[in-house]
């Protein structure tokens, strides 16, 4: 029997994160150099993500990072995880994908969020509260309106150059947003690998309350998590330490701070609260050596019916990451 691997795609979401001694601006070139690699080693598609006022995050401007992806690179899918449409007006965000499908016609994927900003203050300095996001499907019909050209809301009021063009949209759920996903009969990004029972129930709600649209006529699902791999479980362990330690240090001091070196922070003398949130960052993601990497995607692909897993494995380490990635291309029969 032939492996659900082999037949399944494989993608990266980078989410710029800063790192101990590389600033914002680093992080955004280290996004865009990433995502040469990844393309080189076959991977379906890169995104880049959307946060605000976060420190340890870059990337703020995912349509703005995309277009430099795309013209970094030559034929990898581009797109965003996600444009957060609460904080946006759908003409601005139609306009803008136009303008990158445009630029890099065939390759771009707009992928969209329901979040708002983080705290109060950001979310007033965006112009938006939290009930923006509960008018999300509203919003999204607004959005493919503009693009397919079929809005009513504002008669003689066109978006250039996007109507018209094929742009495929995803929408990015956690819990209720696979319901939207469904109704608006698109595909649907949900995660993560950890949360499995969670994720599962979402899926079940999605392809049972599918509804066949012009953009996509069957359920589609991509599982987005962490994955690494390394030639040890130890070395692939390593590779989780700083993103579970930065979680609960934002989780105890209400600030996310720049990914640390692993051996750092394995010295740190932490509080019992900090960790307890650190053990439990690190348990439940997909990781190890080749053969058990294979053996947990395997079971995760075969338990959420899968077309696509999306990688949203964040380190310190840019050089081991690589070698994780080129390991799981390994692993999928990406090509070289």
């Amino acid at each position: 029997m032939s492996s659900p691997i082999a037949s399944t795609r494989f993608s990266f979401l980078d989410r710029s994160r800063t790192r101990e001694g590389h600033d914002g601006p680093q992080a955004l070139r280290d996004t865009v150099a990433l995502a040469r690699e990844v393309e080189s080693l076959g991977y379906h598609r890169f995104w880049v993500s959307e946060h605000h006022s976060v420190p340890g995050v870059a990337g703020s401007a995912p349509t703005v990072l995309a277009a430099a992806v795309a013209a970094a690179t030559s034929a990898i899918r581009v797109g965003t995880g996600g444009v957060m449409l609460p904080n946006h007006r759908p003409l601005v965000v139609a306009e803008q994908f136009g303008v990158l499908a445009s630029l890099f016609p065939g390759r771009i994927d707009m992928g969209l969020g329901r979040s708002v900003g983080f705290t109060d203050g950001v979310r007033r300095a965006l112009g938006h509260g939290k009930e923006d996001a509960e008018d999300f499907p509203g919003r999204l019909a607004e959005l493919l309106g503009w693009i397919d050209g079929t809005q009513q809301a504002h008669p003689q009021v066109h978006a250039r150059p996007a109507e018209g063009l094929r742009i495929p949209a995803y929408v990015l759920a956690i819990g209720e947003g696979a319901a939207v996903a469904a109704a608006a009969g698109l595909p649907l990004v949900i995660g993560d690998l950890r949360g499995r029972e969670k994720v599962l129930r979402a899926i079940e709600v999605y392809r049972r309350d599918f509804r066949p649209s012009a953009r996509a006529e069957r359920p589609e699902v991509i599982v987005s998590g962490t994955v690494a791999v390394a030639g040890s479980a130890e070395a692939a362990r390593r590779l989780l330490v700083p993103e579970a330690w930065a979680m609960a240090y934002a989780r105890t001091h209400g600030s996310f701070p720049p990914l640390a070196p692993a051996e750092e922070i394995e010295r740190r003398t932490m509080t019992a609260k900090e960790r307890e949130l650190y053990e439990r960052g690190l348990d439940g993601h997909v990781h190890g050596t080749e053969e058990q990497v294979t053996e947990q995607l395997e079971r995760a692909i075969e338990e959420t019916g899968a077309d696509e897993v999306l990688v949203t494995t964040s380190t310190y380490d840019r050089e081991a990451l690589v070698d994780s990635l080129r390991r799981l291309a390994g692993i999928a029969g990406l090509r070289r």
